[in-house]
């Protein structure tokens, strides 16, 4: 009995990881995960192309910067600007973590390119996009661009773009997300809330 009861709390749980790690049909359809939900281990690619586990990233409070690519004019913007409030977010205590399905090269001219002094990481499969219930069919007119910018990996999703706080136990204590890719949240937002948090 305690077999089976076991053995149906893994299907349980496997389907669930299934449903999150869903590509849904466009950027209003994404199922994202919520606050106080914990973001499963996955792996991404560093810099230097190696894989990595997202459990050994997110070992300090983090804050989590999902953008679609270094082609995206407001990707940029939005990565410069939290650069700019970044001694302000490490003397909170946390750390800023920046992924997209960009691969290793293509990560490495953001850096430069914007001087951006925190750490970039590579989700050219997906994995973390999915996890996080934000990845959706990329329209056509992206393809080509998504399998130049992702080394041929990636031609098929987009992430939307958030910003997540997650905690040691990789808990979401905060998102902001929004399906026009056009729509960030300002450095001081993000301050006031990693105040709040921190306090």
């Amino acid at each position: 009995m305690i077999t089976i009861r076991f053995s149906l709390l893994i299907l349980v749980y496997l389907f669930s990881q299934i449903v999150f790690a869903q590509v849904a049909k466009t950027a209003e359809d994404i199922s994202p995960l919520l606050i106080g939900e914990k973001i499963t281990s996955v792996s991404i690619r560093n810099l230097q192309n190696e894989v990595v586990e997202t459990k050994n990233i997110f070992n300090k409070p983090t804050v989590l910067i999902v953008y679609r690519g270094g082609w995206c004019p407001y990707c940029n913007t939005h990565l410069a600007e939290i650069g700019q409030a970044q001694n302000e977010i490490l003397n909170l205590g946390y750390q800023i973590v920046a992924i997209s399905p960009d691969n290793a090269e293509n990560l490495k001219e953001s850096v430069q390119k914007h001087n951006l002094g925190y750490q970039l990481f590579s989700d050219s499969e997906g994995n973390l996009s999915k996890i996080l219930g934000i990845a959706y069919e990329a329209p056509g007119l992206y393809k080509g661009m998504l399998s130049k910018s992702s080394g041929g990996v990636n031609e098929s999703f987009l992430p939307v773009p958030a910003v997540f706080v997650v905690n040691t136990e990789q808990e979401i204590e905060f998102l902001f997300i929004n399906p026009n890719y056009k729509k960030r949240i300002s450095k001081g937002l993000l301050l006031a809330v990693l105040s709040n948090l921190a306090k």
